[in-house]
């Protein structure tokens, strides 16, 4: 069994079997290949169903050697295992070489997020004046609204849009849907836009029902709405490195400090384990820390 069959195959499986979404597929695949790479640096000629847990093992070590932080090498170890677990599943191999790998400890990041305050200076530095003003302010309120992600937003469709009813359908990791609610602010300013999508006339085909649009009339890239995001934050002189994924951290810290029930939370970000959801409960943690440390008299 050669190495480019192999690979074809695991993606196949994650995308038929897994419903991966396509960046989760590439990523997979590329830390495949990654250990492909140090085979061949080490001339290496061994095929999947000969690797032993050694060759993992000397792996690990070159990538660490290489300098890559312990996140990295965290995700690599991870998609490593997810390989040859495909390999036991396929009859393949009969023992899992990758089994006794173990992940580097990694301290769990707090994630940026913005207060109230510093997202009314980013909306406020929007000029409206401007053919997309309009179209990104709305882009920012939907992010700060409905906490999604990148691809929620770019993917987003017209017909998934129930304002009446205060909610919003995305499709999210997985290719899984949920309904979202979305505030009235969010909600006004999308319609404002649709008074200045209505006057595009070359509204690409492919691009007839998605929601946010570029002046050619076609769908928005991801790295375009990163664009946006990062220039308005420094035209509103906002010194954290922010991106698209902060307006979502900013959603689930602000409504979890206000008192919402953590499995609502986990609900509205489409989180498949409410672990993930419980990191912005630290960042309440955090910030009470702080608190105390600054203004506490025995501090």
């Amino acid at each position: 069994m050669y190495w480019e069959d192999s690979i074809i195959q695991f993606r196949n499986f994650l995308k038929l079997e897994k419903s991966l979404s396509k960046n989760s597929i590439t990523a997979y695949e590329t830390d495949i290949r990654k250990f492909v790479t140090f085979l061949k640096i080490k001339d290496l000629n061994i095929s999947p169903i000969n690797i032993k847990f050694q060759n993992l093992k000397d792996f690990i070590e070159w990538i660490n050697e290489l300098g890559l932080n312990a996140s990295s090498q965290a995700r690599i170890i991870s998609g490593l295992k997810a390989f040859f677990k495909f390999l036991i599943l396929e009859d393949k191999i009969e023992t899992n070489p990758s089994s006794l790998l173990e992940s580097p400890r990694i301290g769990r990041k707090l994630p940026e997020f913005l207060s109230i305050k510093e997202i009314d200076q980013i909306i406020a530095a929007i000029d409206l004046s401007q053919a997309e003003g309009q179209r990104n302010k709305a882009i920012i309120e939907t992010l700060y609204s409905c906490g999604l992600r990148v691809s929620e937003l770019i993917n987003l469709k017209i017909s998934n849009l129930y304002f009446n009813d205060g909610f919003i359908r995305v499709v999210g990791k997985g290719n899984k849907e949920r309904l979202v609610p979305i505030g009235q602010k969010a909600i006004k300013e999308i319609n404002f836009y649709f008074e200045d999508r209505n006057l595009l006339s070359n509204i690409d085909k492919s691009s007839q029902n998605i929601v946010f649009l570029n002046r050619r009339g076609k769908q928005l890239s991801r790295v375009m709405i990163f664009t946006i995001v990062k220039n308005l934050a420094v035209k509103a002189e906002i010194s954290k490195n922010i991106s698209p994924h902060t307006f979502r951290h900013s959603f689930a810290s602000h409504l979890i400090d206000g008192g919402a029930d953590l499995r609502a939370v986990q609900e509205m970000l489409g989180h498949e384990s409410i672990i993930t959801t419980e990191i912005y409960t630290h960042l309440d943690r955090e910030y009470l820390r702080d608190a105390i440390i600054q203004f506490h008299p025995r501090s």
